[in-house]
């Protein structure tokens, strides 16, 4: 299957709608996306150089909260330059929104990735081992990712429309 050997997944971005569902105006999703891709610059390398391990040191924890910070520091900038270019309407993008789309981008994709593959050791370096890893099955993670992303599709659209009806 694609998605097995591919480093940039969609499915990364349902938790992230539904976390945009949740947070409103204060998680940014296109900063939660942007992180998403920083945190599989690391595997495609790997793929690239066929290396044996493809997820190393951005896929623990503390990989996750130095991308994290590295993502919403050139996410909010590249974030508000995009939507101002393609004139898309939106609240003002704070940096509470660019920290919390990226920290909650780099660490919802630890713990999935966790899950189905073999080579994370998301405590490292403070401990070995992947706990996480075949906890749920790779069809219904999918599947857990695609309708997360649904309910927060759905969630947002209407409060779009009810923001719009009032």
């Amino acid at each position: 299957m694609v998605f097995e050997t591919a480093p940039f997944t969609p499915f990364h971005l349902g938790p992230g709608a539904l976390f945009k569902a949740i947070g409103g105006r204060h998680v940014s999703f296109m900063v939660f996306g942007g992180a998403q891709v920083l945190m599989d610059i690391e595997p495609l390398m790997g793929i690239i150089q066929g290396k044996p391990i493809l997820h190393g040191a951005t896929h623990t924890l503390a990989g996750a909260l130095l991308i994290g910070l590295a993502a919403a520091l050139v996410g909010k900038p590249v974030s508000t330059w995009v939507l101002r270019l393609l004139a898309i309407a939106h609240a003002p993008l704070t940096w509470r929104a660019s920290f919390a789309g990226a920290l909650l981008g780099t660490f919802s994709h630890v713990v999935l990735d966790a899950a189905m593959h073999s080579d994370i050791n998301p405590w490292r370096p403070i401990a070995n081992g992947n706990g996480l890893l075949g906890i749920v099955p790779i069809g219904s993670l999918h599947i857990l990712c695609v309708g997360l992303g649904c309910v927060g599709a759905v969630v947002i659209a209407m409060r779009a429309w009810h923001d719009g009806k009032a």
